[in-house]
């Protein structure tokens, strides 16, 4: 039997559990990095709340974040999706 993580598992779907931290990510899988910025954009919420989401997903190690200059950009990282990936087949059979 594969053994997990249980701290990371709970991060990885604590993070997922919200609708614009999966809309972020869906946007970071499939465009690429940016900016914080670019990121919040699209959301009705301040650009806090969104820097608040970022964290946690950083901490979930969904995201990499970098500074470029004065820019915060981020990235996916899909380590952390294939942990919880990995898991959920397990539990599927």
């Amino acid at each position: 039997m594969v053994a997990f993580d249980d701290d990371t598992l709970d991060r990885t779907f604590a993070a997922l559990a919200h609708p614009i931290r999966r809309a972020i990510l869906t946007r970071l899988a499939q465009e690429g990095s940016a900016g914080v910025t670019d990121l919040a954009e699209p959301f009705d919420v301040s650009l806090m709340a969104v820097s608040k989401h970022l964290k946690v997903m950083e901490r979930a190690g969904l995201i990499r974040r970098r500074k470029d200059g004065r820019v915060h950009r981020c990235s996916f990282s899909p380590d952390a999706i294939t942990e919880v990936n990995a898991w959920i087949e397990m539990h599927r059979t």
